[in-house]
């Protein structure tokens, strides 16, 4: 028996979430800002930012990628999307700093300018224990994004399958469905989270 139970009304299910949000699909962009802004807030949070100056630099990264992703595209190989951002990113908090130094009453001056120069040009993905936990930070909300998208028989038999790693008979029998429709309810979610991320 085959499990026809997305709700496919709650979200896109095209392949790139890019290209919807460069057509301008605003269920899209709120995936988007909702998976990449909290790294772009620890990002400038990183960079030295008290909370609610990384808040500014957040919405600030938010406007200028609303408003450029119509150019950003995959050049070349190594071209990514948290790439990009990272560049927008770097830029908004060199800008922020820059504002605040040329006002008499901002705190930092020369300190703040050090700091600011030791903020990379590129995010330090030496730092594998780092790119892990950025990976399994959007992995993770891309998670909680979809769950939505599915009933709960199919995301529990997505779960237990890629997850907790039962047999697939066993949560056939457990949640009353035929073997394939398990296999089967896993792929869904799977290609689903794959589509949301295509562009990491």
């Amino acid at each position: 028996m085959f499990d026809s139970d997305v709700r496919t009304e709650t979200g896109p299910t095209s392949p790139s979430l890019i290209r919807l949000v460069k057509a301008g699909d605003s269920a899209a962009w709120q995936q988007l800002a909702k998976l990449y802004g909290p790294l772009v807030y620890r990002w400038a949070r990183q960079a030295g930012l008290q909370d609610c100056d990384a808040a500014d630099v957040l919405q600030e990264v938010l406007r200028a990628v609303f408003n450029g992703i119509g150019r950003f595209h995959h050049g070349a190989p190594n071209d990514s999307f948290r790439g990009w951002l990272w560049t927008i990113t770097r830029n908004e908090i060199r800008r922020f700093c820059n504002r605040r130094v040329s006002f008499p009453e901002a705190v930092g001056g020369s300190d703040a300018q050090r700091q600011l120069q030791q903020f990379p040009d590129a995010p330090d993905d030496s730092s594998s224990s780092r790119q892990i936990g950025d990976d399994l930070s959007i992995v993770h909300r891309a998670l909680e994004l979809v769950r939505g998208e599915f009933e709960q028989r199919t995301w529990q038999a997505f779960w237990r399958a890629t997850l907790a790693k039962q047999p697939t008979s066993e949560i056939a029998q457990d949640l009353g469905m035929s073997d394939g429709a398990v296999r089967q309810a896993k792929y869904r979610v799977l290609n689903r989270l794959r589509e949301l991320l295509d562009e990491r």
